[in-house]
């Protein structure tokens, strides 16, 4: 099924909801930035791998029991399976496409704490990564691929 195709400028949209993780993303908008030869609305198109250049760091974090925020970074760990053109392409590589959700990842930088239960140091959140989900939104509502 055709579906709109995806170019620069056009935002991600990370969920809040990483599992047992809360995650908010501090820099908004957080934006695609396309490599494809062809151009929409004097943009150039997003093709396969530009997902992998949105890193996000510095987002907050915290979880049910380690409320005092812990920091880390944003990416797109796998595109969803209609968010990836299977007939049109751009130079070669695979058209993107606005589609559902993909796969995205929470990288632990700093660790959220819990409070002491009592006096002493806080317990620091021991989980490295979280996985959650995002999507896109595109700008673009002419141009559609396949």
């Amino acid at each position: 099924m055709a579906d709109d195709i995806l170019i620069t400028g056009d935002e991600v949209k990370f969920d809040s909801s990483f599992g047992k993780a809360t995650v908010t993303v501090l820099v908004k908008p957080v934006t695609l930035a396309g490599s494809g030869k062809g151009k929409i609305n004097g943009k150039p198109i997003c093709v396969e791998g530009d997902e992998k250049k949105v890193i996000v760091p510095g987002c907050l974090y915290t979880t049910k029991k380690h409320t005092i925020p812990g920091t880390g970074t944003l990416t797109i760990e796998g595109l969803g399976g209609d968010q990836k053109a299977k007939k049109t392409k751009s130079g070669g590589k695979p058209v993107l496409l606005k589609g559902g959700k993909f796969k995205a990842k929470f990288q632990k930088m700093v660790p959220a704490q819990q409070p002491p239960p009592g006096p002493g140091s806080p317990i620091p959140d021991l989980t490295l990564q979280y996985s959650g989900n995002g999507s896109f939104e595109t700008t673009n509502q002419k141009v559609k691929g396949t």
